[in-house]
């Protein structure tokens, strides 16, 4: 599964969560946590039920369910007992006890679905290779803006403050063999800035990433799509390849370079994330 990009949708608006899928990312997020009023939370667990137990609400994207922090999203799930989403995104993760918690808690109601593990504090930081491993993480996702809280930093343009952070999620979750998702960006009118923040995530090995508004989703996927160029590439090596295990051949060079097994599962990779048959 690709998981470009990951839309977050407030939990207590139908018409937006219905609308949800139009937005082309891969990933949607229905939250019940941040973009929902402590005194809206129990209408807003009935509005997603609702809407994930309606018929004709198939969507071809992945449903995923933010859960609250408190008592680890218990009530959150009951009400997810009849619909379940594909995840739960559980925030505030600190260690692997807290996702064997929320495991315990989604078999007590027969919720059959994997866990996104967002980290957001300095212990979830350094636990994140536990955090990674652990059985029900499918993958594990950084809210920077929480993060630097924790840590009494400053948010900067440039992301310094965080770039230790994202690295060891990256590190972990490609460890674990889960995707790595990375945090969101702020400036909703920043398409400049998002599409650098975004390619840069993507360099240094994110699988996706999340966005809080419908507007950031093309952008988003764009950054994290290789370019024609890439493809390419990846089909001649892949060609190759194929056709030097034919021959009995054990070297392949493409373009004039010479292709070994890391390279061959690049290009693997890039095929992978342009839904190419490799």
């Amino acid at each position: 599964m690709v998981r470009r990009s990951l839309l977050f949708s407030p939990g207590d608006r139908a018409e937006l969560l219905q609308k949800a899928p139009s937005s082309g990312a891969d990933t949607l997020i229905f939250d019940l946590e941040d973009a929902v009023a402590p005194s809206q939370k129990e209408s807003a667990r009935a509005t997603v039920r609702d809407v994930l137990a309606d018929p004709s609400f198939n969507p071809e994207a992945e449903i995923v369910v933010r859960i609250n922090e408190e008592i680890k999203g218990q009530n959150d799930i009951a009400a997810l007992e009849d619909a379940a989403p594909d995840a739960v995104m559980v925030p505030k993760v600190s260690n692997s006890e807290d996702l064997s918690y929320v495991e315990d808690i989604l078999q007590e109601h027969n919720v059959d679905c994997t866990v996104f593990a967002l980290v957001e504090s300095a212990k979830g930081v350094l636990n994140a290779p536990e955090i990674a491993s652990a059985p029900v993480t499918s993958a594990v996702a950084l809210g920077a803006e929480d993060l630097a809280v924790d840590l009494g930093a400053s948010r900067s343009a440039d992301g310094t403050e965080i770039l230790y952070a994202r690295e060891r999620i990256v590190l972990a979750a490609s460890a674990a063999g889960i995707d790595a998702i990375d945090t969101p960006y702020t400036t909703l009118r920043d398409n400049d800035g998002l599409r650098a923040d975004a390619k840069f995530a993507r360099d240094i090995g994110f699988d996706g990433k999340l966005a809080i508004h419908p507007k950031q989703v093309s952008r988003i996927n764009e950054a994290f799509t290789p370019n024609e160029d890439r493809v390419m590439w990846a089909r001649r090596v892949v060609e190759a390849w194929e056709s030097a295990e034919q021959s009995g051949r054990g070297v392949v060079e493409v373009d004039g370079e010479m292709i070994d097994a890391p390279l061959l599962e690049q290009a693997q990779e890039i095929l992978r994330r342009t839904n190419v048959d490799d």
